[in-house]
């Protein structure tokens, strides 16, 4: 694999660049530096993600034919690494990384000509149902139970840690469709439309402070058998593949590097680079987000060749989560006293940035995006998960 860039690759970068000097609102910029949340709220993720779509840059990962802008792995990684640096916020994954890809791979006729281009418009907001109480990592395990009635099936059941659902138009869900056999085998995919009788959402507030996820609860709620994707008690299939995108499709490599940015100011502003082994710490750090953004660059370059993310997507879940981790524990770890006020990131900058006592809102915000970030090696697959994955497909253990 090259890792130079063309000539093309360097003059795409500066019409990136320019883009977002040019599209980008100052004012989601603005916030999305300042905070400490690992998604955007909806107002910003959907104003921000229609600028895109409106230049046809919304889905880089997506075929041409579905919508997608048809770019080379190098313009890919360019245009995420640029995105993040510039401090646009990310696109929200559960529509254009996760459930996109499985009704392209999985969908009837009929659900990708409604779903695929309401998803590349951002005109539905969706939200995924996989973990439940008691069944985190063990997925399978799942209890959230529908029952076929006629031409619908009905959910009862419960799913927990739903980023956004209180945002959501839709939700894709797994539920259990049968008990006979292994667990894995009576699961099936669904698509359900959130404002359907019988949904009631109830946030979570996060260490942080935060609300980005929350629990759902499902009672007698009927949802048309049109809406499974994929074959009945075959859902599990369908979540597989669903995962590797999750996995593979964060892009680390930016989200680290303003991380890293970010870290190397506080360090210099407030005299810890000057400590030798904060020095070798943020060494090491550097050389493991060059070790993620290598992996980024072969996972693209196989996903060119129509090939699966695979195991490459658990390497780059796990060591990408685990180094943002790091980051932001030395950005805490910087700021030191600087970062325990935490809890008046929100005010603070409804007040124009006057904060109270701080020197600057990377001090400010350091606690709240530490504590944020303590689930990235939990979501989307612990850490634990990725290694037994890892095992299996590298190793056959």
């Amino acid at each position: 694999m090259d890792m130079q860039f063309t000539e093309a690759d360097l003059a795409f970068r500066d019409e990136v660049r320019a883009f977002l000097a040019s599209e980008l609102p100052d004012d989601i910029r603005t916030r999305w530096r300042d905070g400490s949340l690992i998604f955007p709220d909806r107002d910003d993720a959907v104003r921000w993600q229609k600028i895109l779509y409106n230049r046809g840059w919304i889905a880089p990962n997506w075929p041409e034919e579905h919508g997608g802008p048809g770019w080379s792995v190098s313009q890919k990684f360019i245009f995420e690494c640029e995105t993040a640096e510039a401090g646009a916020p990310p696109v929200i994954p559960l529509g254009l990384r996760m459930v996109g890809p499985v009704i392209m791979r999985y969908g009837t006729d009929e659900q990708k000509a409604h779903f695929l281009p309401r998803i590349l418009a951002t005109d539905d907001y969706w939200c995924q149902g996989y973990s439940e109480p008691g069944s985190g990592s063990d997925l399978a395990s799942l209890k959230t139970r529908a029952v076929k009635d006629g031409d619908d099936y009905v959910i009862n059941g419960s799913k927990i840690w739903t980023t956004h659902a209180h945002f959501a138009d839709w939700m894709f869900a797994l539920v259990r469709t049968s008990t006979d056999g292994k667990p894995q085998q009576g699961i099936s995919f669904l698509l359900i439309p959130m404002t359907t009788p019988g949904i009631e959402v109830r946030p979570l507030i996060t260490l942080g402070g935060h609300h980005e996820v929350n629990q759902v609860f499902f009672t007698d709620v009927r949802v048309p058998q049109a809406n499974r994707v994929g074959d009945e008690n075959d859902g599990w299939t369908v979540a597989k593949y669903l995962l590797e995108f999750e996995r593979g499709g964060n892009f680390y490599t930016g989200r680290i590097n303003v991380n890293l940015m970010r870290l190397r100011k506080l360090a210099r502003d407030c005299g810890a680079i000057n400590d030798p082994a904060f020095r070798k710490r943020l060494a090491e750090l550097e050389v493991e987000a060059q070790a993620v953004s290598v992996s980024e660059l072969r996972m693209l370059s196989s996903l060119t060749t129509g090939q699966n993310p695979g195991a490459s997507a658990s390497i780059i879940k796990l060591r990408g989560s685990e180094a943002t981790q790091k980051a932001t524990e030395m950005i805490m770890e910087a700021a030191g006293l600087y970062a325990l006020p935490f809890e008046q990131l929100e005010t603070a900058i409804d007040r124009s940035n006057e904060f109270d006592g701080v020197s600057s809102p990377d001090e400010a915000s350091a606690a709240a995006r530490y504590y944020g970030f303590r689930a990235a090696t939990v979501f989307g697959g612990s850490s634990e998960v990725q290694r037994n994955i890892l095992a299996k497909l590298n190793y056959g253990l």
